[in-house]
C-alpha cells in the first residue's frame, strides 16, 4: 500500500516539488496551501487519484481542523507529516522592523507549525512516520535583518530536537532540514512582491532549487525506519559563512 505524506506549503517553490517528488517515488500526498488554483493545478498534474489537496490558511486553527476533519478515510492514515508552510517578511534592521510582520511571521513559522504537528502526531505514533521540519541556516547563523524570522526558524530546529526526544522508542523519526539560498518565490514575498530585489539576489549565485530540497526530503524520508537524521544544513557551493560586524569609533 502506499504510504502518505501530508506536505504544507504546497502551492510553489519546496512544498510543490516536493509533492512531485514523493508522487513520482509512489506516495499519496496531501498537498495544502491558501491559494486554489495552485492547489487545483497541482492536482491534475499529478492526477486527483495521488494528490488530496486541502485549501486553507494554516494559521487559522478553525479552518485548520476543520480540513482535518473533513479528510476522507481512505487519506487519515499519515505516514509521514512535512512542515513547509513558512516565510519570511521584511529585511529592515529589528528597530525598524514592521511588529505586524514580526506576528504574521511567528504565526505561521511557529504557532501553525506545532498546532498541526500536535494534531497529527497521535496518528504519527500508530504509524511509526516521520516528521520532517524545515528550518533554515538562519537559525544558526544571524545576519542583518534576519531578526524574527532568524528566531523563528531556531524554534523549529530546537522543536524538532525536542520532539526527537519526546518520541523516543516510539519508532517515529524527526528531522530539521536547515537549507541556505534556494531559489524560489521566498524573497520575493519577504520584499512585498519586488521581483527585482529577488532576481539581484540569485543573480550568479548558482543557489539551490527546489527541486533539491525536495529530493533531500525524499531521502530522509526513505532511508531504512532504524536510522534518524537529526539536523541536515545544505548551502550551495557558492555560499558559506560570513565574517562578524564591527562598528568602529571614528
Amino acid at each position: 500500500m502506499a504510504r502518505t505524506a501530508f506536505i504544507t506549503g504546497a502551492t510553489a517553490g519546496i512544498g510543490a516539488a516536493a509533492a512531485r517528488a514523493f508522487v513520482a517515488d509512489g506516495w499519496r500526498v496531501i498537498a495544502t496551501g491558501r491559494r486554489r488554483e495552485r492547489l487545483d493545478a497541482l492536482a491534475e498534474e499529478l492526477g486527483a487519484d495521488k494528490v488530496h489537496t486541502l485549501c486553507f490558511d494554516i494559521t487559522d486553527q478553525a479552518a485548520m481542523e476543520a480540513a482535518l476533519g473533513g479528510l476522507p478515510a481512505e487519506n487519515r492514515a499519515i505516514d509521514l507529516l512535512i512542515n513547509n508552510a513558512g516565510l519570511a517578511l521584511g529585511t529592515q534592521a529589528a528597530q525598524q522592523a514592521d511588529l505586524a510582520a514580526w506576528h504574521t511571521m511567528i504565526a505561521t513559522n511557529v504557532t501553525a507549525l506545532v498546532s498541526l504537528t500536535h494534531k497529527l502526531l497521535p496518528g504519527l505514533v500508530e504509524r511509526r512516520g516521520a516528521v520532517i521540519n524545515l528550518s533554515s541556516v538562519a537559525a544558526t547563523y544571524p545576519y542583518p535583518g534576519g531578526n524574527v524570522y532568524g528566531g523563528t526558524k531556531a524554534f523549529v530546529e530546537q522543536f524538532s530536537l525536542g520532539l526527537r526526544s519526546d518520541l523516543h522508542g516510539t519508532g517515529v523519526r524527526v528531522t530539521s532540514i536547515e537549507p541556505g539560498m534556494v531559489e524560489t518565490e521566498f524573497t520575493t514575498v519577504r520584499t512585498g512582491g519586488d521581483q527585482a530585489a529577488s532576481d539581484a539576489l540569485y543573480r550568479g549565485a548558482d543557489p539551490m532549487t527546489a527541486e533539491d530540497i525536495a529530493a533531500t526530503m525524499l531521502w530522509v524520508a526513505t532511508l531504512p525506519p532504524h536510522l534518524n537524521i537529526n539536523r541536515l544544513e545544505l548551502m550551495p557551493v557558492s555560499q558559506s559563512f560570513a565574517g562578524f560586524q564591527v562598528a568602529r569609533k571614528d
